[in-house]
């Protein structure tokens, strides 16, 4: 049998992958066995791609025979450690190579990088680089980093006596291009998932994804809605450089944003240096449960802004203070705006009381505060400090201060 005959059973394969909805991981795996399967000596494997992600510049897929198949993520700084300025991935971009062979035994045996010096120690006996260009997969390039990662990395490493046969690496360079293929339509989903997700948060992300696009597109929710808004913003525009106000704001955020996204809740929207976030649900059964969760991002959000504000101090910043709005309700979830351009935001009474029951932390000069929807779901936690007049809201409504801020904990 020719070796087009062997491979055509893998390439055909890698086709339909690539015009169904595959898992990336699961798709390596299962190749690494089917080069097996047609006698092409693969002892270890790995695969690494560029990805647009706010945390991670590349992910990698690792298969080792008879291991489970292993995903990881490299985060932004990991470019410029050590071992990826030493590594045989590196020189093939910086050289702007497709391939790069190291024999690791025998009297042809090059081990001129430290993982060649590792793999031969471990008993390998060759590898090969395999890299693949995948135009249309736009990423973040810093300036003079024109050779950074545009496609698929894939080595291939052999513990075969005699390391692998011309045939093996003819076999290994036309099933990369099928794999490649493949490849670019899953990446091209992830990264648009990313930046949906990044953008426009999970659940408004999911809704994107799925078509909801036209303005109007959504559907009446229950939610906890989360306001919060930092104070003095007016002033620290005035006196601080913009690096600095810009640095204050993200440092704020990580404070009043985070803690919503780490225990379930939703941020919608970033409203100058407002936080608009939801804690959805669905009946009364889950509404004490959507309660809770906003509870302890309250007391995440106020244990980290005083460790930050600690911080703050000890390197000479001034400190940041913001305000909490709690309320709960029934909301409008879904596209707002123009068809050229929409916001997927929530709309309706409870966000506006929220924002102004926000407004009032300034005036009774409380942290947090939250009306008596809310603050009946846990009424243990909560103290009246009275009825008040709120902008634009129909009569007076009570407002109850927050008692857990003395034992508020990130856990």
């Amino acid at each position: 049998m020719s070796r087009q005959s062997m491979i055509s059973p893998v390439n055909d394969w890698l086709v339909s992958q690539a015009l169904g909805d595959s898992d990336i991981v699961e798709m390596f795996g299962q190749l690494c066995e089917r080069l097996l399967g047609i006698g092409i000596p693969v002892s270890r494997a790995r695969l690494v791609w560029p990805t647009l992600h706010p945390l991670f510049q590349a992910e990698t897929v690792q298969w080792d025979r008879g291991e489970p198949v292993r995903f990881d993520q490299f985060e932004h700084q990991d470019t410029a450690s050590e071992a990826w300025q030493r590594s045989p991935l590196k020189y093939l971009l910086d050289h702007q190579l497709e391939i790069l062979r190291r024999e690791l035994d025998g009297p042809n045996a090059l081990l001129d990088f430290e993982l060649m010096k590792e793999l031969k120690q471990d008993g390998y006996t060759d590898y090969v680089l395999l890299g693949t260009r995948l135009d249309g997969i736009s990423i973040y390039r810093r300036e003079g980093d024109e050779n950074s990662n545009r496609g698929i990395l894939l080595s291939w490493a052999t513990d075969n006596t005699g390391g692998f046969s011309e045939d093996d690496l003819w076999s290994l360079q036309k099933i990369q291009k099928r794999f490649a293929i493949a490849c670019k339509s899953i990446i091209q989903s992830r990264i648009s998932s990313n930046i949906a997700r990044t953008y426009l948060g999970s659940r408004a992300g999911n809704h994107v994804l799925d078509g909801q696009i036209r303005r109007g597109d959504g559907a009446r929710i229950e939610a906890v809605v989360w306001f919060s808004d930092l104070r003095n913003s007016t002033s620290l525009t005035e006196t601080l450089p913009p690096e600095e106000y810009f640095e204050l704001l993200n440092t704020y955020f990580a404070a009043s944003a985070e803690p919503v996204t780490q225990h379930g809740g939703e941020i919608l929207d970033f409203i100058g240096d407002a936080v608009l976030g939801i804690f959805p649900f669905e009946g009364e059964n889950e509404m004490a449960k959507a309660a809770e969760a906003a509870r302890k991002a309250l007391d995440c959000a106020l244990a980290k802004t005083a460790e930050l504000n600690d911080q703050r101090l000890k390197n000479g910043f001034e400190k940041f203070n913001f305000g909490i709005g709690l309320n709960v309700g029934d909301v409008q979830f879904g596209n707002i705006g123009i068809p050229q351009r929409l916001s997927f935001s929530v709309i309706g009474r409870a966000v506006n009381q929220a924002a102004r029951i926000e407004t009032m932390t300034k005036m009774l000069q409380q942290p947090v505060l939250a009306d008596n929807c809310f603050a009946k779901l846990q009424p243990d936690l909560w103290k009246s400090v009275g009825r008040h007049k709120l902008e634009g809201v129909l009569g007076d409504v009570e407002l109850f201060s927050y008692n857990g801020i003395e034992t508020a904990t990130c856990n």
